[in-house]
């Protein structure tokens, strides 16, 4: 299953959200940095496949639903603010960073659709409500979802059937 991993970088130091699979893939990209913390959006097992084997060898903070709340964090050059947005699951967040106007979204929102509300943890209103909290954002931020390709808010904000 296709999942999107992504390692954010600064000043020789990163951040990895959702480590879904191919540890020795991940570690291959992260070893001239050093590893600040792990980003998870929420505990599918696609977005956590690598996560054991990450924690046992970088000894890093996992920031997640059950370990955080909804605030701005500031862990090395890196500043983001966790939003909570159940619907795809109990617990969906997503990690937003003002500054660079990206947002980490998980299986919130995809290009022009939503995550599935079917599966256990799933609520359909919840999900609803999340995405009626997201359109009140003034700003346009750059989408990565956990699937597929990045796409926009502004877009998504016209296009997307679900908004």
């Amino acid at each position: 299953m296709e999942e999107n991993c992504y390692i954010l970088v600064q000043d020789n130091q990163c951040l990895i959200v959702d480590p879904g699979d191919e540890y020795s893939k991940i570690k291959d990209a992260i070893q001239d940095f050093s590893v600040l913390g792990i980003l998870l959006t929420h505990r599918h097992f696609d977005h956590i496949g690598a996560l054991d084997e990450l924690v046992r060898d970088c000894d890093v903070p996992v920031f997640e639903y059950s370990e955080v709340e909804e605030k701005e964090y500031t862990v090395g050059p890196f500043t983001f603010h966790i939003v909570f947005n159940p619907g795809h699951s109990k617990d969906s967040i997503r990690f937003v960073f003002g500054k660079e106007k990206k947002m980490f979204v998980g299986d919130f929102v995809f290009l022009n659709s939503i995550g599935r509300t079917d599966l256990e943890g799933g609520d359909y209103q919840e999900m609803k409500n999340s995405i009626e909290e997201l359109l009140l954002e003034k700003e346009n931020y750059v989408l990565y979802p956990g699937h597929g390709p990045k796409t926009t808010l502004e877009f998504e904000k016209i296009m997307n059937p679900y908004f």
